[in-house]
């Protein structure tokens, strides 16, 4: 059965949600618990909490041509950032070496390989950007999501996402650049 036969007859009938939960849980879990910093237990009640939602307002949803994942990673984030408003605590995103050299080359700050100072540098940077604009950059570098995904996640166009990741990756080499 395909995956939008499924999400009819879950709008139907909520026992068939089961089948998009099994596919998709360990996707929603892995991002939950990067965004939580390895915080295993939140994440997984967080992860319960956004497929909760999800089958809740299944009559909601409406394929707009995105992944039902982007829908999901929606409802995930929002989950998170209500968990970090009620927490209140320092918002952090786990860097993968690997994906900061893209980040580097494509805010157009080093083309070639970074010293591990160099690295550390621009995670400060990181680490000083508001939790939106460092959504945005896990989302596109470390997450790995196409600007379609970014766009449907933020209810926003494909052109928006692109526009405002470029514009904090701007700044980011605006900052780098004063402080050489």
């Amino acid at each position: 059965m395909s995956e939008p036969e499924i999400i009819a007859l879950a709008k139907k009938d909520r026992k068939h949600f089961g089948a998009l939960y099994n596919y998709y849980f360990d996707q929603i879990f892995r991002f939950v618990f990067k965004r939580l910093g390895g915080d295993e237990d939140n994440a997984a009640d967080l992860t319960q909490q956004t497929f909760i939602k999800a089958m809740a307002n299944m009559d909601k949803y409406e394929d707009r041509g995105f992944p039902f994942s982007s829908w999901l990673y929606r409802i995930a984030q929002n989950e998170v950032s209500m968990f970090f408003r009620q927490q209140k605590r320092n918002y952090s995103v786990p860097i993968d070496e690997n994906r900061i050299q893209d980040l580097a080359e494509e805010a157009e700050i080093f083309s070639s390989h970074m010293s591990a100072e160099d690295q550390e540098k621009l995670v400060g940077f990181l680490n000083n950007l508001e939790e939106s604009h460092l959504d945005l950059i896990e989302l596109r570098f470390f997450q790995e999501l196409s600007f379609k995904e970014i766009a449907e996640i933020y209810s926003v166009s494909e052109a928006t996402a692109k526009m405002r990741t470029y514009r904090i990756l701007e700044r980011i080499n605006k900052q780098w650049k004063n402080e050489e």
